[in-house]
């Protein structure tokens, strides 16, 4: 399956239909390699040109590719956007310079790169510290053609949430906390968290919670937000960034022991674009100068639960912030 790119005059109404596919069929189309995406323009140098923006079609990182559109818009390029289901669909792109730009997270894309050099059982590298894991990005981007770009205040690291309710019950407001009632806990969650050492692993292991029940609803699903305030799960996996997480009477319960990785928002470009147009990196770094994690949640809401445009609410925020 071939994913048309979308020009940045025509992408507000080709945004909404692409919102509507399901992001498993768009992983699963993606599952033929880099064709899935089609062929990249080249960098316009000193007076712009074309630029391909590649990301992980969702809430977030559409917002994040709206932003970095916009603001390539203002610096004289040419964007096109690219909504695929999985970083793996774009990544060989930017190597090969056919997709010139991606929203990233930090300890993420360092772990896919860290497979893809290492092999699928490497050692994994990325921390909790985001300068660590930086060190650790722009080596084993620099490996592959890429460069990581000055990473961003706001993150979307892996949160796990109670009702408001269960937190004053039981008076739990950390993961510790909730290791400590020793009891089974039900959950709901992606379904690979039950394989994963940031997730039901770690959950265990970290904080010696037993999950007695597992619902495999999502990760930060409406299904999942939905069990939880059902009562039909105590925990429920969702992200830092999730704008609905308090309007919906939840609370993320507080990662005590610095478990989780650095997920900080960071522009990922092809080297060979970037070297074309260097001025790329002040234009994306200035967003990262600005974005705190407030702000994700806050233009999250505004796409999942205002049913604003993403187009709309980047550009605003991009005015607001005096940035274009």
């Amino acid at each position: 399956m071939n994913i048309a790119p979308i020009s940045r005059k025509s992408r507000t109404r080709a945004g909404l239909a692409a919102a509507a596919v399901p992001l498993l069929l768009l992983a699963a189309c993606g599952g033929g390699g880099t064709d899935a995406l089609g062929g990249g323009g080249d960098g316009g140098g000193e007076g712009g040109g074309e630029v391909v923006i590649a990301y992980q079609d969702y809430t977030e990182m559409s917002i994040m590719a709206e932003m970095y559109a916009a603001l390539l818009e203002d610096g004289g390029f040419e964007p096109t956007l690219k909504g695929v289901g999985d970083r793996a669909v774009y990544a060989g792109q930017l190597t090969s310079g056919d997709v010139h730009v991606a929203p990233e997270y930090v300890s993420s894309m360092t772990e896919f790169l860290n497979r893809e050099i290492n092999g699928a059982d490497a050692e994994p590298v990325a921390t909790p510290d985001v300068d660590e894991t930086m060190t650790k990005l722009e080596d084993l981007a620099g490996q592959k053609g890429m460069t990581a770009l000055e990473p961003a205040e706001a993150e979307d690291a892996n949160a796990y949430a109670v009702t408001e309710e269960f937190s004053e019950e039981n008076d739990v407001t950390t993961l510790s906390d909730l290791g400590e009632l020793g009891r089974p806990i039900t959950m709901a969650g992606a379904p690979d968290c039950l394989d994963r050492p940031d997730c039901l692993g770690g959950l265990e292991e970290v904080y010696g919670i037993e999950i007695g029940k597992f619902e495999p609803l999502g990760f930060g699903t409406a299904q999942t937000k939905d069990a939880l305030t059902k009562g039909e799960v105590d925990l429920g996996a969702v992200g830092t960034s999730d704008g609905q997480v308090d309007q919906l009477g939840l609370v993320l319960l507080e990662d005590d022991k610095s478990w989780q990785n650095a997920e900080n928002l960071v522009p990922v470009v092809s080297t060979e674009f970037l070297d074309a147009n260097p001025q790329v990196e002040e234009i994306l770094n200035e967003l990262s100068g600005v974005l705190t994690t407030q702000d994700l949640k806050d233009l999250n809401r505004q796409v999942d639960a205002e049913r604003q445009l993403a187009s709309d609410v980047a550009e605003t925020y991009l005015q607001d912030k005096g940035i274009i």
